[in-house]
């Protein structure tokens, strides 16, 4: 016997998505690639931050420990202004400035730049008891500070700005690095 097979009937309806449903969709895909971009901008901002604040910290580390050195070294200290100091180390003249943005170090062989990106700066000069010394250059002259000062600190503040985001900035207050070899009375 033959049997006749029968196809199952077909839906006549059409088997898509409605116009809501793609707007839906579109809506909702929108919303989630938005989200992902914005997070990929603030990440990419805060690592390009973290890399300013990286190379700032950096800078200082340096700076300091060279500073830290050669003034425990010296044994004389001159006051060029209140942002520039030479001193004697091992019987040669080593110069720390500031000048336009910039802390160096000056000797024989040349001058180093260590710090760039400089907004404050600042030379603390302290006597044998640890006084501070007033306004070196002002109200204390640099021959009289070259005389008292048995402590050095530096204080300063760089920044860098990586264009079309917020300014890093970085603020260094050093210990304060002791004149060993320096003979100073009270």
């Amino acid at each position: 016997m033959i049997t006749s097979t029968r196809w199952p009937a077909r839906d006549h309806r059409r088997r898509g998505f409605t116009l809501a449903e793609i707007l839906i969709a579109l809506g909702l895909s929108g919303l989630v690639l938005g989200a992902i971009l914005t997070t990929f901008i603030f990440l990419t901002r805060t690592g390009l931050r973290i890399e300013l604040y990286n190379d700032m910290e950096r800078q200082a580390r340096f700076a300091l420990e060279l500073f830290a050195r050669d003034t425990r070294q010296a044994s004389a200290i001159t006051w060029n202004s209140a942002e520039s100091v030479t001193l004697i180390v091992d019987s040669r003249p080593v110069t720390y400035s500031h000048t336009v943005g910039s802390f160096t170090r000056t000797e024989s062989s040349g001058a180093k730049v260590l710090i760039t990106g400089i907004t404050q700066f600042a030379f603390k000069g302290y006597t044998i008891t640890g006084a501070e010394l007033p306004s070196i250059g002002g109200a204390t002259s640099l021959a009289k500070a070259a005389a008292w000062t048995k402590q050095l600190q530096i204080s300063l503040q760089s920044s860098r700005s990586p264009g079309d985001t917020a300014t890093a900035t970085h603020k260094v207050l050093s210990a304060r690095y002791i004149l060993r070899n320096k003979r100073v009375t009270a």
